[in-house]
């Protein structure tokens, strides 16, 4: 996935474990842009080093609200919001009915158990 590539290249400052839950976090949050509307219609991130987060967001052009929902063992997809959830400090959504979008975003911080200290600013 080419977001995944592009966030990679971007957040060099960012720490292997902590790359790896924003990584998850974005990919869950296209898909689902994909999945519920259109695609995304823009992604945008920004890194703070302190504290540590990485700031997502997503547009989609739906504006059906994201579900956490308890996923069938034997039914494919469900579980995209839940792993945002778990892995996410924070996450939210903003409606924008003028256009009929919305903007899907999450933080995900560097305090997980293996995480460590980001070292610099984003190139």
């Amino acid at each position: 996935m080419q977001v995944r590539r592009w966030a990679s290249r971007t957040l060099t400052a960012v720490d292997d474990a902590h790359l790896g839950d924003v990584l998850m976090v974005t990919t869950e949050l296209v898909t689902n842009a994909y999945d519920h509307g259109q695609g995304p219609l823009e992604v945008r991130m920004s890194y703070t080093p302190v504290p540590c987060r990485v700031h997502v967001e997503v547009d989609d052009s739906c504006l059906d609200q994201p579900v956490l929902s308890r996923p069938s063992p034997t039914t494919p997809g469900g579980r995209g919001m839940l792993l945002v959830d778990k892995l996410a400090a924070a996450w939210g959504v903003r409606e924008h009915r003028e256009t009929g979008s919305k903007t899907v975003w999450a933080d995900v911080a560097c305090d997980g158990a293996d995480a460590e200290r980001c070292t610099s600013t984003v190139d």
